[in-house]
């Protein structure tokens, strides 16, 4: 989700730059920086950011560059008339007056207004920046493809090194019907030769117990599920990267539950190795829109 773009434009006397700086986040959101006078931008940038993007925190910037084009600034009087009407209001309720600079340098107070255009300049201006934010989303949504193309490489070979960590332990001599069935019975010995005898049921009970402790083959299916979901999405495209963490925490919950059932070191030592590599995934994850 990370990215820079520029797009730059001018019309008139004005040139302007725009300018778009994206990282990482849960949700789409957007930070406006616009010179006074150009306030009406932000409503357009914000249309054309959630078209092109779905994540991220995204900081854009407007730099009007006004040559030797002659400005005033003027008055907003409906503006500083709210703002008067308020604070006498506060003052009634024994807060301090307010400034004349301090009302100046609000938001919105102070327009800047171009005295040698006309409204047709002027709305052919807005028409032009209007157009130039499409570009600039257009442009910073193409720079976080490229990444998310390099981004994929990495992702696929995280998973088959994921891939062939449960492969080995399912080779695992701890997880195959041979180590189980052995176990079964070391512990079916354990428990018949109790003092005092186990009933029928309670001895049913404890066998079933020890062997669903110690059978990790439906974590093993379920870790290969979600490895073979992940490399679908990712070759799917789009915006996935809330699926893909979602994937993260899965494979992560079922790497703990075989570690926990891991009846020796060998198998362990896999999935501890399974969750180094799942943080791994989960790391890219977050720059994935």
């Amino acid at each position: 989700m990370t990215g820079f773009a520029r797009v730059e434009g001018g019309g008139g006397a004005i040139h302007w730059a725009l300018e778009a700086k994206s990282v990482n986040g849960k949700s789409l959101e957007l930070r406006v920086r616009l010179p006074p006078g150009f306030e009406w931008l932000e409503g357009q940038l914000r249309q054309a950011a959630q078209k092109a993007l779905a994540r991220g925190n995204v900081q854009v910037n407007l730099q009007i560059d006004r040559g030797e084009t002659r400005a005033r600034l003027a008055v907003n009087q409906a503006v500083l008339d709210e703002l008067l009407s308020l604070a006498r209001r506060l003052q009634s309720e024994g807060a301090a007056p307010p400034s004349a600079d301090g009302l100046l340098a609000l938001k919105g107070v102070l327009e800047t207004q171009e005295e040698a255009e006309g409204e047709e300049a002027l709305q052919a201006r807005e028409r032009a920046l209007a157009a130039d934010a499409e570009r600039l989303f257009a442009a910073l949504a193409e720079v976080r493809q490229r990444e998310g193309a390099a981004l994929q490489a990495t992702l696929m070979g995280h998973l088959d090194t994921l891939s062939g960590l449960v492969t080995a332990a399912a080779a695992a001599g701890a997880a195959q019907p041979a180590a189980l069935r052995q176990r079964l019975a070391t512990a079916m010995d354990e428990l018949l030769g109790a003092s005092p005898a186990l009933s029928e049921e309670r001895l049913a009970q404890e066998v079933a117990l020890l062997v669903l402790k110690g059978d990790v083959r439906e974590e093993l299916d379920r870790l290969t599920a979600h490895v073979a979901e992940a490399r679908r999405l990712i070759e799917g495209g789009g915006a996935v990267g809330r699926k893909l963490d979602f994937l993260c925490q899965e494979l992560n919950r079922e790497a703990n539950t075989l570690c926990s059932k891991s009846p020796d070191l060998e198998l362990t030592r896999i999935g501890l190795e399974m969750k180094g590599a799942v943080d791994q995934i989960r790391e890219q994850v977050q720059n994935v829109e």
